[in-house]
């Protein structure tokens, strides 16, 4: 019997699953510790009177990715996430007439019908930007989000130049689609897609404007269940593999010595492995479970504060007493009159007068969410990170959020009675993102993904100052999302592997 090398891997996020996957599926040994008593990490679940809702990501794009984890291991992805395409994809709410909202379709023909109702200027303009973003798309997913940036020669060589100067990264999102697009609601509704991971449309790099190319090309998916079924079927999937989970499992320290991680300490106890990967938010980790100095690096707790981070999310998890039909689709917008204002505001740390915010009814397309004949509501108001807000998470606030998102979905046909239809409530607050999550000051998605803390420039997979230590998540490259997170396990489990046996087992054990 060959002596399998064991691999630990600290958090059951959706890249410690995935990347615990892959290694068991390698022939590693894998043992997976999470603090908390159910996998998925943020992709997390909250329960309440009958109701059950998704806790933080909701929104199923670039299915591929999420059923790319069951193949490698030659399982059918439908057995175990069974997937509906949406259409229309979402709806759009500028104000309480009709001709305030918008349906927006995946299918080109649809979607053009509703742009050139707009104006055709316009319509043509999207095509336009459809084609500048799909050529930078390729060449960002071709040489930078698969691959890992192990060294700064493998940026800064003259071939990845001249690919990175393609991606034109210097421009915001909204000034890039500005050029080809003018109406200012249609701008909104292509470039308010940044916020999905933590960046505002107005500072962040237009290349991020690949995320709505990406919804509209490609589609948005659900998963019978809601996404919580695919942390659950991660799960799954890695036991019957072999993997072994501990749970309620706090990780206090990773051990290093000689600058080599060498295991872990889990209640006081030391247990020993030949590598460890680490899904702990990577400025938590280097701050809290990295303690040897030198295997730090460059990210001291001085530089870990000074990083720039992502937005964060309030989000209200609400039963009603009765189904919402007027609401024609599971995901919705409402857009509050000043975006622009207003997102700076969550970037500058300011308390929202008149919030925008997403809206998302799990119950409409899977019944057994809710109780018979009702919805549950899941509504997300995107808010500052506590590095940056200007005000305490409180009950004051809260009730400041909730009478604020209420003011505006009361305009809305059908639910202009909605505040007394709620017969179960609760919430998650940035300070509980952080608690829960371990989530560095409460961003929801990680480091911000702006110029200076991109590609090269952000925490890489493979730890630069201690052996056989490696990260991955939504702080490390490629960056947040749940496709970009998936992304990062396979990177981070190529480079382990890479280490372990040699490239050519390496690209082996990534591709087949």
């Amino acid at each position: 019997m060959i002596n399998k090398k064991k691999v630990i891997v600290v958090g059951a996020g959706v890249a410690g699953l995935a990347s615990a996957i892959r290694l068991q599926h390698a022939g590693y040994q894998v043992e997976l510790f999470e603090k908390e008593a159910i996998p998925g990490g943020k992709m997390h679940k909250i329960e309440k009177d009958g109701y059950k809702f998704d806790l933080g990501p909701s929104i199923v794009m670039m299915p591929e990715l999420y059923q790319e984890i069951f193949e490698l291991a030659g399982r059918n992805p439908d057995d175990y996430i069974p997937m509906e395409k949406l259409n229309p994809m979402y709806s759009v709410f500028f104000g309480s007439k009709a001709e305030d909202t918008y349906e927006i379709s995946s299918d080109l023909v649809d979607l053009m019908k509703t742009l050139e109702d707009i104006s055709d200027k316009d319509a043509e303009g999207f095509l336009k930007y459809l084609q500048k973003i799909y050529e930078r798309f390729i060449v960002a997913k071709n040489h930078f989000i698969q691959r890992p940036f192990r060294h700064a020669s493998d940026f800064y060589n003259p071939f990845m130049i001249r690919q990175a100067l393609k991606l034109k990264t210097f421009d915001n999102a909204d000034h890039f689609i500005g050029k080809y697009v003018k109406n200012e609601r249609l701008k909104q509704m292509i470039s308010f897609q940044t916020l999905y991971i933590g960046v505002s449309p107005y500072n962040g790099p237009s290349l991020y404007t690949i995320i709505p190319m990406i919804e509209l090309l490609y589609g948005v998916w659900f998963i019978k269940g809601g996404m919580y079924t695919m942390a659950q079927s991660m799960e799954r999937l890695f036991m019957e593999l072999g993997g072994m989970v501990h749970y309620n499992a706090s990780v206090q320290e990773i051990i290093i010595e000689n600058q080599q991680a060498l295991g872990i300490k889990v209640d006081d106890k030391e247990i020993h492995s030949d590598y460890v990967l680490c899904n702990a938010d990577f400025p938590y980790a280097m701050k809290n479970l990295v303690k040897d100095t030198k295997s730090k690096g460059k990210y001291t707790d001085k530089k870990i504060d000074s990083m720039k981070y992502s937005c964060s999310c309030f989000i209200m998890y609400l039963g009603m007493d009765r189904k919402y039909e007027s609401l024609k689709t599971i995901h919705n917008f409402v857009f509050s009159e000043g975006l622009e204002m207003n997102l700076n505001d969550i970037f500058d740390g300011r308390l929202l007068d008149d919030p925008s915010f997403y809206v998302y009814l799990g119950s409409k397309m899977d019944p057994s969410l809710a109780p018979e004949g009702k919805d549950g509501i899941y509504i997300l108001v995107p808010v500052s990170d506590l590095s940056t807000s200007e005000y305490e998470w409180n009950d004051e606030t809260i009730s400041h959020y909730r009478s604020k998102v209420f003011e505006a979905l009361k305009k809305i046909e059908g639910l202009e009675n909605i505040e007394n239809e709620i017969v179960s409530e609760s919430y998650m607050t940035p300070p509980d993102f952080e608690s829960k999550f371990n989530a560095y000051n409460g961003a929801c998605f990680g480091l911000r993904p702006n110029l200076a803390q991109s590609n090269h420039l952000r925490p890489q997979s493979k730890a630069k100052k201690c052996e056989n230590l490696y990260f991955t998540g939504s702080s490390t490259h490629p960056g947040a999302g749940v496709p970009i997170v998936l992304l990062s396990a396979k990177i981070a489990t190529e480079e382990l592997i890479l280490d372990d046996r040699g490239s050519k087992q390496a690209v082996h054990a990534g591709n087949n």
